[in-house]
């Protein structure tokens, strides 16, 4: 065997040993070692499940928006402000549920109180009234995608991954990418809510507008006001809680949902895997809360793929989502080169500095453009697309 061959880790040895931290945070807080193949010694041999959740022919992501917010020292200075981290993301005054309090001082009720009347249809006079009763309402934006999906009989599905925050921005950027007449046509089967977060779900009066019926998949661990929000931004349609664990939805296709704490009193993030025919497994996620680490390891155990390969990922793989680089994060992205991806798309909270280390690395990063106000090539900015097993 070559002094290369030695240095070389097997992707299931790796797996084996890597380690699955409950928290994003929590991983990004190990070493090198945590991370690494010796540590298998220690673990128990994995016993994978490899349950079936059938194959697709080919998926594409269209980007709807990946800029959740414009400016992190605002973002960061409003959240300091008003108590940290731990504190109720909706007490914040942020649109669209500020009542004109302060920072820190509103609520759901009172917020919502202000504009629920106007949901979802007139959606640019409930935005005229939290623009002046917000905090930096010019600062929300928001994450969103499509995800196409064709079947092996041919047949085309359509998916929103999440809605956004802003309504003025999301309805901007359906309207750009056609999401709008979509939804009218009824085109887009279902929606799927990764988690609670302001730049996620917030904006779901956008989708709403178009398609007040959509069946609506969310993760289990919804506060109150989540769940009361979706009725009150006029959704008429299924609801779907889906609970812990992975959740087949059509051949090729199921959620997964973490049971996680996350930061402004949010719980629960889903994500979502694509079997592709003859490539591997795609991971799609919003946030990737539960850490890169835990998302791909969780596929290794519990699901069969083709050529057990992992091929893909796209989307915020929340590394350094305030572009504030710490030497610990250079772990994650040495971790990240032994799963084997294909084809890495992403953006969002996974922050440009890591995006340009991705690269740097050497690892098969697709580039995007920097339009419509996506600020670096670097990553797939808004209006972007990503094709696996078909070219876009």
């Amino acid at each position: 065997m070559s002094s290369d061959d030695k240095g070389k880790i097997s992707r299931r040895d790796f797996f084996r040993g890597a380690a699955m931290g409950a928290l994003g945070g929590t991983a990004l807080a190990m070493g090198l070692y945590s991370y690494s193949p010796w540590r298998k010694a220690h673990l128990p041999k994995i016993e994978r499940k490899m349950a079936d959740i059938g194959v697709c022919k080919n998926i594409k992501v269209t980007n709807i928006s990946e800029t959740s917010w414009f400016s992190n020292a605002d973002l960061m200075g409003d959240i300091k402000g008003a108590g940290g981290l731990l504190v109720n993301q909706y007490s914040y005054n942020w649109p669209p549920f500020g009542d004109g309090t302060g920072l820190g001082k509103g609520s759901y009720d009172k917020g919502i109180a202000k504009i629920k009347h106007l949901l979802p249809h007139d959606l640019d006079e409930a935005w005229a009234i939290t623009e002046k009763l917000s905090m930096h309402p010019e600062n929300a934006g928001g994450f969103a995608c499509l995800i196409e999906l064709e079947d092996m009989q041919g047949r085309q599905h359509k998916y929103l991954l999440d809605s956004g925050w802003s309504f003025k921005w999301m309805d901007e950027c359906f309207q750009r990418e056609g999401i709008d007449q979509m939804l009218r046509d009824r085109e887009i089967e279902a929606l799927f809510i990764s988690h609670e977060h302001f730049d996620h779900f917030w904006g779901i009066p956008v989708t709403y507008k178009y398609d007040p019926t959509i069946t609506t998949y969310v993760p289990d661990g919804f506060y109150p006001e989540g769940i009361k929000f979706l009725k009150d931004s006029g959704h008429k349609g299924q609801v779907v809680t889906v609970k812990p664990g992975l959740n087949p939805v059509v051949p090729g296709f199921a959620s997964f949902v973490f049971a996680i704490p996350i930061i402004c009193r949010v719980y629960g993030e889903q994500s979502l895997y694509f079997n592709v025919k003859d490539l591997g497994l795609v991971s799609v996620t919003g946030c990737c809360h539960q850490s890169i680490i835990q998302f791909a390891e969780t596929a290794y155990q519990e699901i069969q793929y083709e050529k057990d390969q992992l091929y893909g990922v796209y989307g915020g793989l929340h590394i350094s989502p305030f572009e504030d680089w710490d030497p610990k994060y250079d772990d994650l992205v040495l971790s990240l080169g032994k799963y084997g991806f294909q084809k890495i798309g992403c953006n969002h909270c996974t922050g440009i500095l890591c995006a340009k280390k991705f690269v740097e690395a050497g690892y098969p990063v697709v580039k995007g453009t920097a339009r419509h106000r996506s600020k670096e090539t670097v990553y797939l900015g808004n209006g972007d697309q990503i094709g696996f097993g078909i070219e876009v």
